[in-house]
């Protein structure tokens, strides 16, 4: 699993940003495949998920994850749900401790959030769509107002497909612009006429510096082009496996 200093420093917190190494799933799951709604068996992606979280001193079911669907919509955790009866959000947020929120992931960037003198954390899933929707927006607005502060929220965004992997048209760098006429730096000439590549983890990063956060992490790490450490949708399009796994990433609060 992959780390950020940003968030080790934090006292009580604890986090991870899985890689798909060291579980148990076979095949194009192979092996810490850690989404449902992947056609894995379910008994090896439970089995996945009670890993990931014994490596975080859990128990398997402190573990919430969400129904995800590319809105801008953030929920505050108060009880934790079970799989089958996750919320169809993007963003999580709460001020339990002993709760690790998770996210999914298979190219789109997971981003992880602390106040730690707060006791506020969230978590937050930011595919393009959401991201210029205003997951982040809404993920901040909801810590804030459990008692978190823009000057102390730590945040860090983690693996998600870079830029040279992220080849997209030209309605999609026009979306972006429509937006705000400064969104064409996250872009690039594709080596196709027509064609861009598109800066996800950047655009994060800018959208959580604009909003105010002035501890912003990234790590710079590419789902698409790194087979060995991460799932990718767009790579399992490209070679025609026709299903993927999802990545984890987690934070909790120490109870």
């Amino acid at each position: 699993m992959l780390t950020s200093p940003v968030l080790t420093a934090a006292p009580g917190i604890r986090h991870a940003f899985f890689t798909r190494q060291g579980g148990v799933s076979k095949g194009i799951y192979g092996s810490l495949n850690c989404g449902f709604g992947s056609a894995d068996a379910k008994a090896d992606v439970a089995a996945n998920r009670a890993r990931a979280m014994a490596s975080l001193d859990l128990e398997p079911d402190a573990l919430v994850t969400l129904y995800q669907v590319h809105s801008p919509d953030v929920i505050r955790l108060i009880e934790p749900w079970t799989p089958d009866r996750a919320p169809k959000v993007d963003g999580v947020v709460t001020e339990r401790p002993g709760i690790a929120l998770g996210i999914l992931t298979a190219d789109c960037a997971p981003v992880l959030f602390a106040d730690a003198d707060a006791g506020v954390i969230g978590a937050a899933h930011a595919g393009w769509k959401g991201a210029l929707g205003g997951v982040l927006d809404a993920t901040l607005e909801a810590m804030l107002k459990l008692g978190a502060s823009l000057d102390r929220i730590t945040c860090v965004v983690g693996p998600c497909i870079q830029q040279k992997s992220y080849e997209v048209g030209a309605e999609f760098r026009t979306a972006f612009l429509e937006a705000g006429s400064g969104n064409g730096r996250f872009f690039t000439e594709g080596a196709k006429p027509g064609k861009y590549q598109f800066s996800l983890a950047w655009y994060v990063v800018d959208r959580l510096e604009q909003l105010g956060l002035v501890s912003v992490d990234a790590i710079n790490a590419d789902t698409c082009a790194d087979a060995e450490r991460f799932f990718s949708y767009r790579r399992a399009t490209l070679t025609g496996e026709g299903d993927y796994g999802r990545g984890l990433s987690a934070i909790v609060m120490e109870e």
